[in-house]
């Protein structure tokens, strides 16, 4: 697995510039945090995810490694 800095991202938002880095070091992290932002919603579609040939879901870690990370699903039924 690549490291952000090696991406596009790490690349528009690199770490150590920010004024923030002065309060914790983590200034990148929470601007990429707030551009790729906390959730997305996809829709299933007769049992499978609603995604295309080419597309994917990804769980972004900009500040961390840590040692427990909980993910929470909620399905939602409109009928």
């Amino acid at each position: 697995m690549r490291a952000v800095q090696d991406t596009t991202l790490g690349q528009m938002i690199p770490k150590g510039v920010w004024l923030h880095d002065a309060q914790d070091g983590n200034g990148d992290s929470h601007l990429k945090a707030g551009l790729v932002g906390p959730s997305e919603t996809i829709s299933l579609m007769d049992g499978q995810l609603g995604l295309s040939t080419w597309q994917n879901i990804f769980f972004c870690e900009f500040d961390g490694p840590r040692t427990e990370r909980k993910i929470v699903c909620t399905v939602m039924f409109d009928g």
